[in-house]
């Protein structure tokens, strides 16, 4: 069975924070079609804090999470910042004090994270919001690791299923936030969240999947 660890993996989310400050004015530009505009803007800011106070600390995987997750709830505005700040605090709990990670693990935590927003959030499939990336990658994950594949390869179908998730949100009306006031005019746009999502996902995957160790 693969596994990674939890120590010295903290630089994942550093490479999490480059994505999204990379794709900062895309993710803006999607969510000022049907929303206010600032979700590139806002991620970008909590992520880029998170990064530079990581960059100078050699952090678990478990750490990184912990300060991701309490910029995010803590010091910046939006709707997501809540969200996913919940979900990365879940992250952490969940690797808190594992020195090793396999795929069961990793299955936890995500599921974990998953919970968290759905604590916070009324969202479901289909509401046009980052469950519609999230959920699929979860069962992608967890129906691989079930058919006997190994850890990276279900990482391989987490991120596909998020691609696919996100992209899914094109068809979809809001149903959830802001954009539902627009209702049948939100369709045609995918949804920032959603779009996210699917980048944070793919960086974790990345990341893990350089640092799987053979059993």
């Amino acid at each position: 069975m693969q596994t990674f660890l939890n120590a010295h993996a903290g630089d994942i989310v550093i490479a999490i924070a480059d994505r999204i400050i990379e794709n900062r004015a895309y993710l803006s530009e999607i969510d000022g079609k049907i929303g206010d505009g600032d979700h590139g803007v806002n991620m970008a800011k909590g992520f880029g804090m998170t990064s530079e106070r990581l960059k100078t600390q050699d952090v678990s995987l478990a750490e990184a999470f912990d300060t991701l997750g309490t910029v995010l709830m803590t010091e910046i505005g939006g709707s997501m910042g809540p969200l996913y700040g919940v979900m990365f605090t879940e992250f952490a709990e969940t690797l808190e004090g594992k020195d090793v990670v396999d795929a069961r693990l990793f299955s936890t935590m995500l599921h974990m994270g998953l919970a968290g927003i759905q604590s916070i959030g009324s969202a479901k499939v289909g509401d046009k919001t980052l469950i519609d990336a999230f959920v699929p990658a979860i069962e992608a994950f967890d129906s691989t690791v079930a058919g006997g594949q190994s850890f990276a390869d279900a990482l391989a179908a987490m991120t596909e299923a998020a691609d696919k998730g996100r992209d899914s949100t094109i068809d979809l009306v809001a149903k959830i936030g802001r954009a539902s006031r627009l209702g049948e005019r939100s369709l045609g746009v995918l949804d920032a969240g959603a779009t996210s999502c699917a980048l944070i996902l793919k960086e974790i995957a990345k990341g893990v999947s350089g640092k799987l160790q053979a059993p």
